[in-house]
């Protein structure tokens, strides 16, 4: 399955749509796929003149593969310069994600300066592609990914034409991946320094909350840039902030996430909402 394929959207009565996406290695729906297609939901409804500039979520429920995801539309507000649109996704046992976007028609840029900065690391073509589905490529900047901050070329393996809102949805597809590292890399129960020998400890981990801002025009199909920090842990919750720039340094997105982390030490999994 393409990942175009994975933003067609069935209409199913006014403002709601129906989606379906590929089965992932965990059995379980991956939480980028579900804000992607939420946002093509909310899309759908907007002129397009307007452009989203940002979208927070809340995963709810663990999502099942397996069953076609419900997205109803609510059309919050339709003003002259923004609208907001509000998404529930839904399968048999519920509300799986809630997500709201707003769009606004753009303005001239102003003439700030660039206050976030591209790390300095190697290019993509120096870096071996280890992602775990064929729908996008991941290379790590650090190969063990015990680094912080978490750093990695991404993109997503097809060309995706000149359709602003669906790289604008790819890379909401991308930013749910490497927020976990972030956490997991200042976890104070993660394992020893590579080299020691030491065995490295599992974790559970759940996606929670997750939040973008789309600051330019993106093309999801060439490398981006990815690079998250931890921003604090506590109560098993831990912040990952991270921001999104194009090979030539330019700063296109800022994303946030919430993770819900938890050494592993039994075979049941933890009662966690992310997916």
């Amino acid at each position: 399955m393409r990942f175009a394929d994975i933003m067609l959207l069935e209409t199913h009565g006014p403002d709601t749509f129906v989606a379906s996406g590929p089965r992932y290695p965990w059995g379980g729906l991956y939480g980028g796929q579900i804000v992607a297609q939420a946002l093509r939901a909310a899309a759908v409804t907007v002129d397009p003149r307007f452009v989203v500039h940002s979208l927070h979520a809340y995963f709810i429920r663990r999502g099942d593969a397996s069953e076609p995801i419900r997205l109803e539309v609510d059309r919050l507000r339709n003003g002259r310069s923004f609208v907001t649109r509000r998404v529930v996704a839904r399968q048999a046992v519920g509300a799986i994600l809630n997500l709201d976007a707003s769009f606004q028609v753009p303005e001239p840029e102003a003439s700030a300066l660039q206050t976030e900065r591209m790390p300095d690391v190697p290019s993509p073509e120096s870096l071996r592609d280890d992602g775990w589905t064929p729908l996008f490529d991941r290379r790590f900047v650090d190969a063990t990914k015990r680094t912080r901050p978490a750093t990695a070329w991404m993109r997503v393996a097809e060309d995706l034409g000149d359709d602003q809102v669906l790289h604008q949805c790819a890379l909401a597809y991308l930013s749910d991946d490497l927020p976990t590292d972030a956490i997991v890399a200042c976890h104070p129960e993660r394992s020893a320094p590579a080299g020691s020998g030491e065995a490295t400890p599992s974790f559970w981990n759940a996606s929670l909350d997750h939040a973008i801002w789309f600051h330019r025009p993106l093309r999801a199909d060439e490398p981006l840039l990815l690079s998250f920090e931890c921003h604090g842990l506590i109560s098993s919750r831990g912040l990952s902030i991270g921001a999104v720039f194009t090979p030539d340094g330019r700063h296109v997105a800022t994303v946030s996430q919430e993770v819900l982390t938890r050494p592993q030490r039994t075979s049941t999994p933890p009662d966690a909402p992310g997916t």
